[in-house]
Formats: structure tokens, C-alpha cells, sequence
């Protein structure tokens, strides 16, 4: 009897340990540790490219239609790419057979959870941070945390674009804080979750430190942001990368570029052989080139003429220059530790940001934490910057995490950037209960404690 007890206890404790079902086995699904992505215990480079056939003009979501993704799929896997950055997706379709092709190829998705007409407002942040905003992000993040192959999720996309507009960070933070808190209490994966910021100089820093600032509840899992410094011909020096380098030496969450590829000149993507070296593997973790498909700008690497691809030089260009740099070996010389940022002193008009509060999620947006977001409005929603109910109060530090409980770390007590990723709780109740079921199966329904 102890044996048969013993063992039911342990396949009871394995039932109520949290599981992750997952569409498929491969590839790894990326992690944090330190200031680095990781691939099990192997370091991760982001080796990419922006992808969203159609652009602004014509939202389509590529991760939908997967004769069209499968195509492009070709072009990824000749480049040598390993992510791609989508900016847009309908969170009202099936994109199954898009993800898992895209695994297959051992390929990473780096997913923005907003869309045009579900968005924050940089001008009127406080109005657009609502409940039906919340819903789409939490349905879309629902949707594609069960991708192993989802690398990371933007919470934002240059919201904040100048100084005036640093207004609108806390809500930024406030939805990378409440996606988080939402994978923890749907005992969903922990997909990585952070922030895109713009190819400014004005804030960036700022931006940066306050992404990473506070309790560990209210930090971010990674920072990236958009730069366009580097216009061929140029050098690690004579862009201004070594300074950017120097300034982020020592951040503490993984950092990467969502988007680079200066086009003023002839595009040889010369940065590549920097971004993937010794000069800046221990701060940076690669990067994703702007953009895949040609969209009337000119940064295009390839042109969409309906089922017809024809690659252009920047393709060519783009090919060669990482067929020359392979991804680095060993661990890059990264923080191992990482580790919380002091939050920035407000500076208007370049940082008008007076405190570290952050805005509560709105009252009505809390019910998704228990019952889930529902079915995502797609593109075809009204939108939300002008709809349902605005937060009416600050938080209280700690108050997004798992718990709801008050968090203790500070951003000065924080032991590193992985702090305040936290397992699931797990309860007795259900050890208790399954080794009922099992012991009443095994001795009839008659079966009850004394």
C-alpha cells in the first residue's frame, strides 16, 4: 500500500507541476539570462529581418496565409536568417501552419502586439490605455505563446518619438508590465517581453533605464530600438557605434537593433561584421534588417510581384555579408548577472517623465487575468484609442506580479534581469484531489477518509 501510495503521490506531483503544451518540440524557445538571449544553454543571436509584405499601405498579415509565408520562408533560410520581426497580425485568424513551417525552418517570430487601430496614443496615452485596448494585446499574446518558436513580444513601437512624447512611457510600461502578468497568471509561457524604441538620440538612454527600472514586476525582459547610424561606407568608429557600446556597457537585460540598414548609400550592410563581434557581442545580441519586401521606401531586399519574388542587390549584399560572419562562439563575454537600472531623473522637455509611478490596469481589463482575453477582433475592429475605460489610479510597486503581492525588489535590490520571472504557484489542492481520484479509481467509488 505505502508503494502504491508513494507512486501515486509522485505522478500526482508531476500532474500539478504547470505544463506547457507545445505545437512542436523544436526549435528551443529562447530565454533570458543576464544581459543575453539563450538557446538552451547556447547563446542566441538575433540574425533577421522586418517582415510585413503590404507595409502600412495594405495591412496584411503575412503569418496568416501560408502559401505566402512559405514562399518567403525559401528566401529566410537562403539568407541565413534565424527571426523575423512581424509588426502586424489579425488575432482573429489561424496562423498554425505559418508558425509551424516557420519552426520547422528553425525560424523565431519577434511579434509586436499592437496594430493600427489597437494602439497606444502617443498623444492621449492616458485615454487609449483602456480595457478593449488590453483585450486585443492579451488575445494576441494568448494566440501565439503556445509557438515555441515565439522568440519576444514588443509592447510598443517607437511610441515614444521626442522629448514631449516621453509622457506617454508609463503606459508603455504599464502594457509590458500587464503582458507579463497576464503569461504568469495564464500559466502561459514566458515569452520575453519589451520594447522597440526609435532611431532618436533625444531619449533612448532614458528610455532604456526606465524600461529596466523599479520593481521586478514592472521591468522588462530585453530593450531594442531602431537605428540608422551606420551609412555605408562607414566603420565601428566613424558610425558612432563604439559610443553607443560604451554607453550600454553594463544595462542589464538583452539588447538588440529591431531595426537597422542606413540606405542613403549603397547598402553593403558592412555593420553586420560588427554587430556579430568581440566589439559588440558582450552588449548587443544581434539585430533585425528593415526591411524584407520593397514598400515604396527603397529598403526593401526583395520585390512581391503576387507569387513572384526577385531578389535585389541588397539581398545579394545582405547574403554575403552574413555568409561572412557566422554567429559568434561561446558566450559573447555577456553580463551573466545582469540587473536593474536606477530609473532616469526627470528632464523636460527631452525626458518628461515626473516620477516612477505607473499607471493600474484599467478596473475592467483585470477579469482577463482569470478568464482569459476571448476571441481577438482582427483587423476588422473598430479600434480602441477612443473606447472603453481609461485606468483611474496609480499602482502600487509589485501589484503585477504573479501574486499581486507587493513585490520587495527594488531597482536597487535587484539580484539581475531575471529576477522577477516566476514560476507558477502551485498549491497542495491539486496534488490532494488527484491522489483522490486515483486512490478512488484504484479502490472504488466507496473509497473515503475517516
Amino acid at each position: 500500500m505505502k508503494a502504491i501510495l508513494a507512486s501515486l503521490a509522485a505522478a500526482s506531483l508531476a500532474a500539478a507541476a504547470p505544463q506547457h503544451l507545445q505545437a512542436r518540440d523544436s526549435p528551443v524557445p529562447i530565454t533570458t539570462k543576464g544581459n543575453a538571449f539563450f538557446q538552451g544553454d547556447n547563446r542566441f543571436y538575433i540574425r533577421g529581418v522586418d517582415y510585413q509584405p503590404g507595409g502600412s499601405s495594405k495591412l496584411v498579415d503575412p503569418l496568416a496565409d501560408a502559401s505566402t509565408c512559405k514562399r518567403d520562408i525559401q528566401k529566410f533560410t537562403d539568407l541565413g536568417l534565424n527571426t523575423v520581426r512581424v509588426y502586424s497580425v489579425d488575432n482573429s485568424a489561424d496562423h498554425d501552419d505559418c508558425m509551424n513551417a516557420l519552426a520547422d525552418a528553425n525560424i523565431y517570430v519577434v511579434l509586436d502586439v499592437n496594430t493600427p487601430k489597437y494602439s497606444l496614443n502617443r498623444a492621449d496615452p492616458e485615454t487609449s490605455y483602456n480595457d478593449v485596448y488590453l483585450q486585443n494585446v492579451f488575445a494576441t499574446v494568448e494566440m501565439f505563446a503556445k509557438y515555441p518558436n515565439t522568440l519576444a513580444f514588443f509592447s510598443g513601437n517607437e511610441v515614444i518619438n521626442d522629448g514631449p512624447s516621453s509622457k506617454a512611457a508609463p503606459y508603455v510600461k504599464a502594457v509590458t508590465r500587464d503582458i507579463r502578468q497576464f503569461l504568469r497568471l495564464r500559466n502561459l509561457r514566458s515569452v520575453p517581453v519589451g520594447y522597440s524604441a526609435a532611431d532618436v538620440d533625444t531619449n533612448r538612454l532614458q528610455m532604456a533605464e526606465y524600461m529596466n527600472c523599479g520593481t521586478d514586476d514592472e521591468r522588462s525582459d530585453f530593450f531594442a530600438f531602431n537605428d540608422y547610424s551606420w551609412c555605408d561606407p562607414s566603420s565601428f568608429t566613424i558610425s558612432g557605434w563604439d559610443q553607443k557600446v560604451k554607453n550600454f556597457t553594463g544595462y542589464g537585460l538583452p539588447l538588440f537593433l529591431s531595426e537597422y540598414g542606413c540606405n542613403t548609400n549603397k547598402r553593403q550592410f558592412q555593420e553586420v561584421s560588427s554587430l556579430y563581434s568581440t566589439q559588440m557581442t558582450a552588449v548587443y545580441s544581434g539585430g533585425l534588417v528593415y526591411e524584407y519586401s520593397e514598400e515604396g521606401s527603397n529598403y526593401g531586399l526583395v520585390n512581391i510581384d503576387g507569387d513572384s519574388v526577385t531578389e535585389k542587390d541588397d539581398y545579394t549584399e545582405l547574403k554575403n555579408a552574413l555568409e561572412k560572419t557566422p554567429p559568434p562562439k561561446g558566450d559573447g563575454g555577456y553580463n551573466s548577472t545582469g540587473g536593474a537600472s536606477g530609473c532616469p531623473a526627470s528632464d523636460p522637455p527631452n525626458w518628461d517623465v515626473s516620477n516612477d509611478a505607473l499607471p493600474a490596469i484599467p478596473a475592467p481589463a483585470k477579469k482577463f487575468m482569470s478568464e482569459g482575453a476571448g476571441k481577438g477582433p482582427g483587423f476588422v475592429g473598430s479600434g480602441s484609442q477612443n473606447k472603453g475605460t481609461a485606468s483611474s489610479s496609480t499602482a502600487t510597486p509589485g501589484s503585477g506580479s504573479a501574486t499581486g503581492a507587493a513585490a520587495t525588489s527594488t531597482s536597487t535590490s535587484s539580484k539581475g534581469a531575471a529576477a522577477g520571472l516566476r514560476a507558477p504557484e502551485m498549491t497542495f489542492a491539486p496534488l490532494f484531489c488527484s491522489v483522490i481520484v486515483a486512490l478512488s479509481t484504484l479502490f472504488g467509488a466507496s473509497f473515503v477518509f475517516l
